[in-house]
């Protein structure tokens, strides 16, 4: 079995689009690194063994088998150990979801992640467009986080097929995250995807104007060599997580929308190209919502606090929609359980499209509207905290005589004499007599 797989299977896998396709491009250097026949024995059955649970599931729930295998490999991609790598790490998939619900892609956008990874952000694009014609002919059954969404692929016609091969496109500087990703979108039915061994913030990478849409999670740990930085790029810095965002700015075509997750020091930092990345949303841009995450969101590969940022190239802000998300809907450690309910996932939903500048005006509440001229007086500032009102509590503290007695009572007993209790030699009651002696 070893030798056959070597010199005949994985040679078959590496063309098997063809020998122009971007696949066997990049699966060109890729190796066989199974050493051992009896673990490739043990790995193949365990193949077998997960199929077998998948054509179970396939006849029992209706499901096309294809889509089945999508999910698996999804699944699968989550327990690989390569997060925090070139400083990527995997986005929950709910947050992918989430930021598809708000940017909304349409059958037919072409769309772009310039920093895809695994291809998450195409597949959640992918899979709400998908689930919009499905959701016209049948009712679907919202998922965990109470999104419905399907990726019943299999039944596309033809035609939609082809548009969505032909409309999604993902950029990456890691060769073996470009064959996860290109594997991804190959076994959720899209049969040559457009994934590309490329540097989106370098010279070489010379495409603006293109796309209707937008969503990416870009690397944000450092600098990168300011000698290579794309020319069309002016915002002065090496801080991969401000390039990216202009550089997103730069490959959305007039019209088209952003999504895109940023820590949240993009948001308020001081330096001259802090200032110039955000006028660029402000001024250039209709920036719709500022979206604050808490820092467990990305545990257990990173503790930093994030932001989503949705914005449309060429339009005018008057107004920003700012929302503290508080929960996501799983714990925020670094086991990430399910909590019970969707956290505020939906509510973000709901309150971004019905969102109103004469309704959401109360800023002590979580979410709320800044007109653009006090944003502009503020450096443009986006940080939710530097506009939010906080709400004080009075707290109603009982008297020290009062807890005192309380304190004592709990040592001695409520009847206790106190004339006996004046005899005490020392320990913790003839202290709390002594501050009680204080008070008088």
């Amino acid at each position: 079995m070893l030798s056959h797989v070597q010199t005949r299977v994985f040679p078959f896998l590496k063309d098997l689009n063809g020998a122009e396709s971007s696949f066997t491009h990049h699966m060109k250097n890729a190796v066989f690194i199974i050493p051992k026949s009896s673990l490739l024995v043990e790995a193949v059955k365990t193949i077998d063994d997960i199929y077998e649970e998948m054509e179970k599931d396939s006849s029992l729930r209706g499901q096309a088998f294809q889509d089945i295998q999508g999910d698996v490999y999804e699944m699968l991609l989550s327990e690989i150990a390569t997060a925090g790598k070139n400083g990527q790490f995997r986005t929950p998939r709910h947050i992918i979801k989430l930021i598809a619900e708000l940017v909304d892609p349409k059958l037919g956008n072409i769309i772009c992640d310039p920093a895809c990874g695994t291809g998450g952000f195409l597949l959640g694009a992918f899979q709400y467009m998908v689930t919009q014609m499905r959701a016209k002919k049948e009712s679907i059954t919202p998922d965990e986080d109470g999104f419905i969404r399907s990726s019943v692929s299999a039944s596309l016609t033809e035609k939609a097929k082809r548009v969505l091969n032909d409309t999604l496109y993902g950029y990456d500087i890691d060769g073996t995250m470009v064959r996860l990703g290109l594997m991804n979108l190959m076994m959720h039915g899209i049969d040559e995807p457009h994934i590309d061994y490329k540097d989106t913030l370098s010279k070489s990478f010379t495409e603006e104007g293109k796309y209707h849409i937008v969503m990416a999670n870009p690397p944000f740990t450092g600098s990168i060599d300011k000698g290579d930085i794309s020319e069309s790029l002016k915002v002065d810095t090496t801080k991969t997580e401000l390039l990216f965002v202009e550089n997103i700015f730069r490959l959305l075509r007039m019209g088209g929308s952003g999504g895109v997750i940023v820590p949240q020091g993009v948001l308020f930092g001081a330096g001259k190209a802090f200032v110039e990345t955000r006028k660029i949303l402000v001024e250039k841009c209709e920036l719709k919502a500022v979206i604050t995450m808490p820092s467990g969101v990305f545990k257990p590969y990173a503790g930093v606090s994030t932001a989503i940022l949705i914005f449309t190239k060429g339009g005018e802000t008057r107004n920003v929609w700012f929302y503290r998300m508080e929960s996501d809907g799983y714990s925020l450690d670094d086991k990430r359980t399910k909590q019970a309910g969707y956290g505020d996932l939906q509510d973000i939903i709901e309150k971004f499209k019905a969102r109103d500048q004469k309704n959401d005006l109360d800023r002590q509440q979580k979410f709320f509207i800044v007109p653009k001229k006090e944003i502009v007086d503020n450096a443009y500032d986006l940080s939710l905290s530097k506009y939010q009102e906080d709400v004080f509590e009075e707290i109603q503290y009982e008297k020290p005589e009062s807890i005192l007695k309380k304190l004592i009572a709990a040592e001695v007993g409520e009847d206790a004499d106190e004339k006996a209790l004046s005899q005490i030699p020392g320990g913790i009651v003839k202290e709390l007599l002594e501050l009680k002696d204080m008070l008088k």
